[in-house]
């Protein structure tokens, strides 16, 4: 069974172009123009795996769909189309409760990948051997026996390197804040995690994950933000 995305924009070009791209990629699409328009769609949300929300509408902002949801306490992943990267869009975007977010214009295969990435993340379609083993491009994880092999070669990471590349894998694509990277750190002993020392894991996974670590392919960061990974093939 397909997996069904609810696209609200109202850039007719751009919604031909998004459209026949999901569905060569295998998504269902509904569209909607307005923000009333989603949220007469929004009344059967259940039927809907993903959201992609553009930021400016006629009636009102991608933003205020993405909150009338989040209180509802939906965890539908939810990514938004924003017409500049500017700092204030991209916080308010998260802030809102989005997952993810893409800067027109963008590559449609870009938008597709940070799409399976996000729903793999929300359990969507899960693979029995992904119970066990965390597959992204040139990486495989043993969730099992804590192991970590790239392009064939075992990793010899330390603990705390260890989760922070796993949880950097399983929202592969994607934007993780540090926010988020600090409370997953945080374990059950009451270690903490500061930014400072988040910043020293960071270098050195990159000196265990990169061929070059000053010009990292993998394990990139987002200015003000946080850090993505992202899926480079073997």
């Amino acid at each position: 069974m397909d997996n069904r995305i609810l696209l609200l924009e109202d850039d007719s070009s751009l919604i031909d172009g998004l459209c026949y791209s999901l569905k060569k990629n295998g998504f269902l699409t509904d569209v909607a123009r307005t923000v009333s328009e989603a949220e007469k769609f929004l009344q059967n949300i259940k039927k809907y795996d993903l959201l992609i929300l553009d930021v400016t509408l006629p009636d009102g902002t991608g933003f205020d769909v993405c909150e009338a949801v989040r209180r509802d306490d939906r965890q539908i992943p939810i990514i938004f189309l924003t017409a500049s990267d500017e700092e204030v869009h991209v916080i308010r975007g998260l802030d809102s409760g989005g997952d993810d977010y893409i800067t027109k214009p963008f590559k449609l295969g870009e938008l597709c990948s940070r799409i399976r990435a996000l729903l793999r993340r929300s359990g969507m379609k899960v693979k029995k051997e992904e119970e066990t083993k965390l597959l992204c491009g040139d990486v495989s994880i043993d969730l099992l026996g804590s192991r970590v092999w790239m392009n064939g070669r075992a990793l010899e990471l330390t603990h705390i390197e260890y989760k922070l590349l796993c949880l950097l894998v399983r929202n592969a694509d994607c934007v993780v804040t540090r926010e988020r990277i600090l409370a997953a750190l945080w374990d059950d002993a009451g270690n903490f995690v500061d930014n400072n020392t988040l910043s020293v894991y960071i270098r050195r996974l990159r000196e265990k994950v990169e061929s070059d670590p000053s010009h990292p392919v993998h394990l990139l960061t987002v200015r003000g933000f946080g850090y993505q990974w992202k899926e480079v093939s073997p």
